[in-house]
């Protein structure tokens, strides 16, 4: 005959008295602690945000009594093909300097693994060094290298024999000559993270897989790659987002130019608030661009918390 025991529950932690502390004094505890980052939560990014949503029903300005017109700005904005060449071009900048930076980072994260530990800290700290360089300073240092007469690369250039190239001064080249910082800038914390995953694969799963004869590539596609789809995930949604925010690398470098064939969305925006009289239409895309931005990092986030992007 068997018997079962069932388990004690619990007791509440006791104080030194004997006493047990109330629930009600660690809920107050929790909510004094949250309390300042909530304030200043609400101060810089709620209150802005919901200001922003009330002012884009207005034909607002800094000179005049705001009038209400109710969806007319986002109107103007969705019927303006400027705003879609833009985010056009946001997506095509992306396009360039996203799979580079990920593919430019898993690779330096492999290489890193197979270092000693020294050289590994040396590489890590030259490849992070870019990250905590401003874009306006990077795209000075570029604007000196893709210079068309003067520049680093076109001296390169013509000393292999070739004619100098426009490369922020033609419309075809002048989107891939700005992704080259953003690449550069990026690297660094793509990296580090790739990197952070590689070292939590266990060793012994290559280990196993080399004894079954697969070879680099194999173990790459079939042990790396899924068991870091997660960080593969969550680096691909916060460069796509960083980098079609840009705005910075091409209002030094090309001013949105030539022939707005570098006009980034929100550099689009940038211009237009600092330029316009009423605020309406800037204001109007900033939001649409919040929510389109918002709308793909919510889906992707949600694939990594799904049934799909869980390990085993």
């Amino acid at each position: 005959m068997t018997t079962t025991e069932t388990p004690v529950p619990r007791r509440a932690p006791t104080l030194p008295n004997g006493r047990r502390r109330p629930k009600h004094k660690d809920n107050k505890i929790a909510f004094a602690m949250l309390a300042p980052a909530v304030i200043l939560l609400s101060i810089f990014v709620i209150w802005p945000l919901v200001y922003a949503w009330v002012v884009s029903f207005y034909q607002w300005s800094f000179y005049e009594d705001s009038i209400f017109v109710g969806l007319r700005n986002f109107r103007i904005v969705l019927e303006d093909p400027v705003f879609w060449d833009s985010i056009g071009r946001g997506l095509m900048f992306s396009g360039i300097t996203v799979p580079a930076i990920m593919l430019i980072a898993f690779v330096f994260a492999n290489l890193v693994k197979t270092m000693s530990a020294r050289m590994a800290t040396v590489l890590k700290v030259s490849i992070y060094i870019p990250a905590v360089i401003s874009f306006v300073i990077a795209s000075i240092v570029f604007v000196l290298i893709f210079e068309y007469r003067q520049g680093l690369l076109n001296y390169l250039v013509s000393s292999f024999g070739g004619s100098d190239i426009a490369w922020i001064g033609s419309a075809d080249t002048a989107l891939l000559a700005i992704s080259v910082p953003a690449i550069w800038i990026g690297l660094g914390l793509a990296s580090l993270i790739m990197l952070a995953g590689l070292l939590d694969i266990p060793e012994s799963y290559y280990e196993a897989a080399e004894m079954e004869g697969a070879n680099w590539f194999q173990r790459t596609f079939f042990i790396t790659i899924p068991l870091m789809k997660n960080i593969l995930l969550y680096v691909l949604v916060t460069t796509f987002v960083v980098t079609i925010q840009q705005y910075e690398l091409p209002l030094v470098m090309t001013q949105g130019g030539p022939t707005q064939s570098t006009l980034l969305p929100n550099l689009l925006i940038f211009q237009r608030f600092t330029n316009d009289t009423y605020l309406g239409y800037p204001i109007a895309a900033a939001l649409l661009l919040f929510l389109v931005l918002g709308g793909i990092s919510l889906v992707i986030f949600k694939l990594i918390n799904s049934e799909k992007a869980v390990d085993g």
